[in-house]
């Protein structure tokens, strides 16, 4: 990793950090194109050293955690349009960005509940290097697979505070 996206990557941002962190409002309205131009715009800005928003400065961290997404971001437009299929035997980079981003916003407004802590708690384990290369399996911890249920009964449906704790507690014990 070159020594600029290894700086990009431990430099924590404070508006990210501060103790009562923004809402990075990146996928609630903009279409495909619109989110993949951001990453770009945001990279762009990173090579030339210019001021950067909040937000572009945690798809920079993100980047910086993956040195091939800075390649593709550096190619050129023409991946703005492709599509990224499983049939190709390719993840989807903007689609791995974006989960690592909504990681971010969820440990950043604590929602759901309750992961704020499970991070920390993740982080003091693990080391805050070592937390993206785990080698356990990622646990999914979402609603039942049932259909969503009555407002009466949807506080026991949604994932709760212990059901994430009883995943990372399987998590560990990998």
């Amino acid at each position: 990793m070159s020594a600029s996206l290894r700086a990009s990557a431990q430099k924590p941002n404070q508006a990210y950090w501060c103790s009562r962190p923004r809402l990075m409002p990146f996928f609630h309205d903009q279409g495909r194109s619109s989110l993949r131009r951001m990453y770009f715009e945001a990279w762009r800005k990173h090579r030339e050293s210019r001021p950067v928003e909040p937000v572009e400065d945690q798809i920079i961290r993100v980047v910086a955690l993956h040195p091939e997404y800075a390649q593709l971001l550096e190619s050129g437009p023409a991946v703005l349009d492709r599509d990224y299929t499983p049939e190709e035997g390719q993840t989807n980079p903007f689609l791995h960005m974006g989960l690592h981003l909504a990681i971010r916003e969820q440990v950043a407004t604590d929602r759901p509940a309750g992961i704020a802590v499970v991070h920390r708690s993740l982080a003091a384990r693990l080391g805050e290097e070592l937390f993206y290369e785990m080698e356990s399996p990622v646990l999914r911890v979402t609603g039942y697979d049932t259909p969503y249920p009555p407002s009466s009964v949807e506080s026991d449906w949604l994932p709760n505070l212990d059901r994430v704790l009883a995943a990372v507690d399987r998590s560990m014990a990998y």
